[in-house]
């Protein structure tokens, strides 16, 4: 990340640990040390997710895998303390644990499909889902987690 400054490393919750259970129990994905937390502007987020230059809005990117320095970076102000922020936490820990396994996928798409597919069920423990927590509906769904080559 080119503004190191503005990171902030979080310390690892406890449930991460759990939560890499959870995936490694329920989506054959290998068990694998966790991977550092840091926290970061939003627009920080957009740049490393999108490039620079991208016109993606801040609040669409709320976290992002960095496989390079096995890093999850989350956007400034995530506590992990709603089933909403821990869910973002599932999503980006299929990422990792797909980088663990040496997963390679045709493209981006593809391997967003199962991180969306966890996240939901985590969301549905308490409850809630990918609509109603982040307006993911069915149809955005499809459009993220397909590929158009």
């Amino acid at each position: 990340m080119n503004a190191a400054t503005a990171a902030e490393r979080v310390d690892t919750p406890p449930v991460l640990q759990t939560i890499g259970m959870w995936l490694a129990a329920n989506y054959d994905l290998p068990l694998a040390e966790p991977p550092a937390l840091v926290t970061a502007p939003a627009i920080e987020l957009v740049t490393m997710r999108y490039g620079a230059g991208a016109t993606i809005s801040s609040p669409e990117v709320v976290a992002v895998y960095d496989e390079d320095v096995n890093t999850i970076f989350l956007a400034a102000g995530w506590t992990g303390r709603t089933p909403a922020e821990l869910s973002v936490l599932v999503h980006e820990m299929v990422h990792h644990l797909q980088a663990a396994a040496e997963m390679r996928f045709a493209c981006p798409g593809e391997r967003e499909a199962l991180a969306y597919r966890a996240q939901e069920a985590w969301l549905r423990l308490f409850g809630t889902d990918l609509k109603s927590t982040f307006n993911i509906d069915p149809a955005t769904l499809l459009v993220a987690t397909v590929c158009t080559h």
